[in-house]
């Protein structure tokens, strides 16, 4: 799953138990622009490291896993907990300032103005 929205807050790296730490981000998705939602994203492990290139107002694009567990209470009670786990999270202003790709802008002009009509081989 991807989505775009604009770095809201990058969380700090937590350690949560001795061989486990993850990582918060909070991205403003405005597909309505008049209410904004903030998207809690978490990655995990060896991934926490994805959030360190960007910075607060960064238009971005998230690629992510919904992942979903139950939980049951001491009173036997089952609540439903979802995460969206980023795996991929590029910097989409950064793709406007690369080089353009080569192309017809990058061509030499061509002086198609010809001093001898008879010089042409084509039928026409």
């Amino acid at each position: 799953m991807e989505i775009r929205g604009k770095v809201h807050e990058i969380g700090a790296t937590q350690q949560v138990t001795e061989s486990f730490k993850k990582r918060d981000l909070i991205v403003a998705y405005a597909e309505n622009p008049q209410f904004v939602e903030y998207i809690r994203f978490e990655s995990t492990q060896d991934r926490v490291n994805i959030f360190d290139n960007l910075a607060i107002g960064d238009e971005i694009e998230v690629s992510f896993n919904l992942r979903g567990r139950p939980w049951t209470n001491k009173d036997g009670v089952t609540t439903y907990f979802n995460s969206l786990v980023a795996w991929r999270v590029t910097k989409l202003a950064n793709t406007a300032q690369s080089a353009p790709a080569p192309g017809y802008a990058d061509m030499p002009p061509v002086d198609i103005s010809s001093s001898g009509a008879d010089d042409d081989d084509l039928p026409f």
